[in-house]
């Protein structure tokens, strides 16, 4: 019963045929520019916009690594969840500067707002970040669910989500990328929600779950005492993280700029929002569940990355089985997929056509392929260390980023508000805050266990008071560089600074949000407040 069924596999042979169906129509249209490529000829409605960035934000790593935490630790992991209001500034505070600026990639606006300097160093940094999570993380992920639910040995497994994946994105560039997303977030979300309900009714129902979990496992708001997530590091470091991934990661904004407009940017990202309110349900809920189960006998879980795909193999029927691993593969390919066509971007857009400004279009997009393949090698080949960090893939996944997050997040956000921030001030907080992020990287890597007093407390110092110590030391440190260096010139600010749009931009981008939309986003951050609230001791654990 727990072993794959003719009709899962059908399922699953269903669900591939029809993904790689699409990306073979997008082959057939011939795209012939880098923006046809790259953006998809920046024509994509706000529908497709939304699905896309909720599918390339939830990867496997979310399926795995968020159940798997829950498991273990409980709730608490899901402040990074609740970042639908993160997805909201993206379209209501950064779009209207990325639209108006016309650009391909994040780097490039770095260099529009700062200077060249500055789009060389973003544009590396966020390709070693690729390398470090989204590649690395994705790649593991899948062939864990792969190995545990299916029986195809690990590494077998990884192989075959990269080249899957790899087909259809390096052939259809984003706009196969972003419609076979819309597929995939259907799939992810149905099979998903069905594992949540089947789970919480072999529990005995949410009344039946509290009972079972006991209210520790339930809350939000663990005390400051707690070694992995005390309150306080919560409540400061996931916004620092969501500021930068949601609003100023290649992977993310590159669906808005893929728009037809700032109206259907925006909107996508309202729809995003929503999409973003479920993850908290259909991944962190099933891994309580799991732990719950295990408490009263009814499931075995010998680790707690293995939750959701123990789950899935365990409870599932015949056919959904397969449905449920067809979502959990459409969560791999579409963050993976994501990543691809985001490296190539940033590699071909950013690097290489700054070194050969005057390369045909065909050739971009000949040297994007190549990108990738280099950089999902380098991501594969960091999968072994992986676990020097954390034994849990989700843990992991949020303590590196959360070196990375605060030089980035803290450039973009003075960048658009304090027009005195000058590009010298921007590449100190930039370059010295990526090294000290690397340093504590490398200090957890080599010195967990170390003798030596200061590198012990460095390696074991907890990432969600690291981060904002770091994101505080860029911003200090941009704003005394820039207040003794020259400030920058007028001309170059046009547009890229609040201060310094001019009224009819302002009164452009003021066109294009309605009544509807604000309702819409406050409905967002209402059902955020209700969940913080209620899974907190005022709430359910209590």
């Amino acid at each position: 019963m727990n072993t794959f069924q003719f009709m899962d596999w059908a399922f699953l042979g269903l669900y591939f045929l029809v993904v790689l169906g699409i990306a073979w129509w997008v082959v057939l249209q011939k795209q012939k520019t880098s923006a046809d490529y790259f953006l998809a000829s920046r024509h994509i409605g706000w529908y497709i916009i939304g699905g896309s960035i909720f599918a390339a934000n939830i990867g496997s790593e979310h399926v795995v690594g968020l159940a798997g935490t829950a498991a273990k630790t409980g709730v608490a992991m899901s402040h990074y969840e609740l970042h639908a209001w993160c997805v909201l500034l993206l379209g209501w505070v950064f779009v209207p500067f990325y639209m108006r600026s016309k650009v391909f990639t994040m780097p490039e606006f770095l260099e529009k707002r700062y200077s060249p300097a500055a789009r060389w160093v973003l544009s590396v940094i966020s390709l070693l970040a690729y390398v470090l999570t989204k590649v690395s993380v994705t790649v593991y992920a899948g062939a864990i669910v792969l190995q545990a639910v299916v029986g195809i040995d690990f590494w077998t497994a990884a192989l075959l989500v990269v080249l899957v994946t790899g087909l259809y994105t390096v052939l259809g560039g984003l706009k196969a990328v972003v419609y076979t997303d819309a597929i995939h977030t259907v799939v992810l979300l149905l099979g998903s929600m069905a594992l949540l309900f089947i789970g919480l009714f072999k529990i005995g129902g949410w009344s039946g779950l509290i009972n079972t979990v006991g209210k520790d496992h339930l809350n939000l708001w663990l005390p400051l005492s707690h070694p992995d997530f005390p309150w306080l590091g919560m409540l400061l470091t996931p916004p620092i993280v969501g500021l930068w991934y949601w609003c100023t990661d290649q992977c993310i904004v590159q669906r808005t700029l893929a728009a037809k407009d700032e109206k259907e940017a925006r909107r996508g990202t309202i729809f995003a929002a929503f999409l973003k309110l479920t993850p908290f349900f259909i991944f962190i809920l099933p891994g309580v569940i799991a732990y719950g189960l295990v408490k009263t006998g009814k499931l075995e879980l010998q680790v707690a990355d293995m939750a959701f795909p123990t789950m899935v193999k365990a409870l599932l029927p015949i056919g959904i089985r397969g449905l449920v691993v067809g979502g959990m593969l459409a969560a791999l390919m579409s963050s993976l997929a994501a990543v691809f066509n985001s490296c190539s971007t940033l590699f071909t857009m950013d690097i290489y056509k700054k070194l050969r400004p005057k390369t045909d279009e065909r050739q971009l997009i000949h040297v994007g392929r190549i990108a990738t393949t280099v950089v999902v090698a380098l991501g594969i080949a960091w999968i072994p260390l992986m676990k020097n960090f954390s034994t849990e893939l989700y843990h992991y996944l949020q303590t590196i980023q959360g070196y990375l997050a605060p030089p980035i997040a803290s450039v973009f956000l003075l960048g658009l508000f304090w027009p005195r921030i000058n590009a010298k001030g921007a590449l100190t907080a930039l370059i010295t805050g990526f090294v000290f992020g690397m340093s504590k990287m490398t200090a957890d890597l080599l010195f967990k266990d170390s003798t030596i007093g200061w590198l012990s407390g460095i390696s074991n110092m907890n990432f969600l008071y690291f981060a904002p110590i770091l994101f505080l030391y860029c911003v200090a440190i941009m704003i005394i560089v820039s207040m003794f260096t020259a400030a920058p010139k007028k001309a170059q600010l046009n547009g890229l600074t609040y201060s310094t749009t001019v009224a009819e931009d302002k009164a452009a981008s003021r066109a294009t949000w309605n009544k509807t939309d604000v309702i819409l986003s406050i409905i967002v951050v209402a059902v955020i407040a209700v969940v913080l609230i209620y899974f907190s001791p005022l709430g359910v654990a209590k």
